[in-house]
């Protein structure tokens, strides 16, 4: 089911990150003669990136102005600060993701809002907070929202925008993937493909802050070596290409390597084929995405003789399962949050981008080889 949201916009006005009290002030100058938590009679409007049709973004999502109604008792007034371009978001637009919203909708599904206006009977945040979405579907590609209190989480301040922008999707589904299926020790290895995407760099660090081995596949390319330098700068232990799992040097790497443990597929096809090939005895692969759009082939030698474990983890089912007590979500962002700090988990290379350059934003998100995420500075 998709839930229904409301947002509201501050018209043109612009309310810096930079400076949370001068927002506010702006914020109180403009609605000096409305009763804050009360209906509006003038219609406010945002700048949003809106599909009205499922298809090519680069041919349905546009810029637009969006009328929205005023804050409710229960609902929080948020500026969006910055929202990435996810392959899931695009994947929303095109109609082919396994949630999608009314039409029409605003696009995305992650970033990092600034409290600005709180309703009078919300009691979890305040005025000047971070928050995050707990579950996909709020459109975050937009200037500003309202949002219910419960479908948003505090976030720390104290950490970078884009790590706070980019934190609620790959590094939560790389956290739980390391986390909830097999019970990984220090000196442990963990074998992954999609290495160099946003979920692959996020297993790599919180891997290494773990203690965790890293076997790390990435497709061929002519930067190969660049990339594989700054994967292993990051913690990655060994980086190799897709063509060298059927090769005889795999032999060579579990010399200096225990075989994994744990094996995670975010291509599908023969890669994840291969994948399996080299996981110990009783191990488990865990599928989180299809970039090459073909189906996992499971050989009956791997389930017979190896007893291996085939999976799949949806991190936005994950939320779900978990929004009754938000405990282990809030458990899991502290301490993302704390290997931030220290240094030893860093957001993807990022590109920022205005909503005005969504048009080149949503092309570099779809090209192959892509490192570098798209995110949208408001």
């Amino acid at each position: 089911m998709w839930l229904p949201f409301h947002t509201v916009c501050l018209g043109s006005r612009t309310v810096s990150r930079r400076s949370v009290a001068a927002a506010l002030l702006k914020c109180s100058k403009h609605r000096e003669n409305v009763s804050l938590f009360s209906h509006s009679a003038a219609a406010q409007t945002c700048k949003a990136l809106q599909f009205r049709n499922h298809g090519d973004p680069s041919k349905v999502v546009q810029l637009e102005d969006v009328d929205l109604p005023p804050i409710g008792e229960k609902d929080v007034l948020v500026k969006m600060l910055a929202a990435p371009i996810n392959p899931s978001d695009i994947n929303m637009i095109q109609g082919t993701y396994a949630i999608l919203p009314d039409l029409p909708a605003v696009g995305g599904n992650e970033g990092v809002a600034q409290v600005v206006e709180v309703g009078r009977n919300v009691t979890s945040l305040k005025t000047g907070d971070w928050v995050i979405p707990k579950d996909a579907g709020q459109g975050t590609w937009r200037t500003e929202a309202v949002l219910a209190e419960g479908d948003v989480i505090s976030l720390s301040n104290d950490i970078p925008l884009l790590s706070a922008a980019t934190l609620g999707v790959n590094p939560c589904t790389a956290f739980r993937m390391l986390s909830d299926f097999e019970e990984l020790k220090p000196g442990d290895s963990v074998i992954q493909n999609a290495a160099n995407s946003g979920v692959g760099q996020a297993v790599i660090q919180i891997a290494a802050a773990r203690g965790i081995k890293t076997i790390n596949v990435v497709r061929d390319r002519p930067e190969f070596t660049q990339l594989s330098d700054r994967l292993k700068a990051i913690g990655g232990t060994h980086v190799i290409k897709e063509e060298a799992l059927r090769r005889p040097e795999m032999r060579e790497l579990f010399k200096s390597c225990p075989k994994p443990k744990l094996a995670l597929n975010g291509v599908g096809g023969q890669s994840a084929t291969e994948l399996l090939r080299h996981l110990q005895f009783g191990g488990s692969m865990v599928t989180y995405g299809g970039m090459a759009k073909k189906p996992v082939t499971v050989p009956v030698s791997a389930l017979i003789f190896k007893d291996v474990k085939v999976r799949g983890f949806w991190v936005t089912q994950w939320k779900r399962d978990h929004s009754s007590d938000g405990r282990a979500f809030r458990a899991m962002l502290d301490e993302l949050c704390q290997l931030i700090r220290q240094g030893k988990l860093t957001a993807p290379a990022c590109t920022e981008v205005s909503l005005l350059d969504f048009n080149k934003a949503l092309d570099a998100a779809m090209q192959p080889f892509t490192s570098a995420k798209q995110v949208f500075i408001m």
